[in-house]
């Protein structure tokens, strides 16, 4: 089994998915658009949203992302009650993941060594989503 973290963008999905690719490295997996879902009596879709996205994936080291631009303005997004965590191998690598997930976003504890590791930050991107980054302790 899998748990997939899915995060909705309220139309922010196509930016959401060029900052973590930039920031992070994500790859893009599949990527569907409103427009390409079929005719259905159940759910239609308004014209104004045909390019927004009702589906992607992407791969963030060895960890899927699901996401979507969801209903586009229905009801407002709020990312709460979890963090999504990126576990680096050294220091350098995390602070530099650190710095380029706040472009935007908020600080929420600054970067620092910790007791337990040589780096340790939380933060909210421009996206409202909260992250922690953390480097992997030593032997494991």
């Amino acid at each position: 089994m899998e748990i997939q973290p899915y995060l909705f963008f309220d139309g922010r999905c196509e930016e959401a998915i060029a900052f973590y690719r930039d920031a992070l490295g994500a790859q893009e997996l599949m990527k569907m658009r409103f427009k390409d879902a079929p005719p259905s009596d159940d759910y239609q879709s308004p014209p104004e949203h045909a390019e927004k996205i009702m589906h992607a994936a992407l791969v963030i080291g060895s960890t899927h992302l699901l996401m979507s631009d969801g209903q586009c303005g229905q009801e407002k997004v709020v990312h709460s009650g979890f963090s999504l965590s990126v576990t680096a191998s050294d220091a350098t690598s995390g602070e530099k993941y650190f710095n380029a997930l706040t472009q935007g976003g908020q600080v929420t504890m600054p970067f620092q060594k910790t007791f337990w590791t040589e780096g340790f930050g939380m933060l909210v991107d421009k996206f409202g989503v909260p992250w922690m980054v953390n480097v992997q302790h030593e032997g494991g």
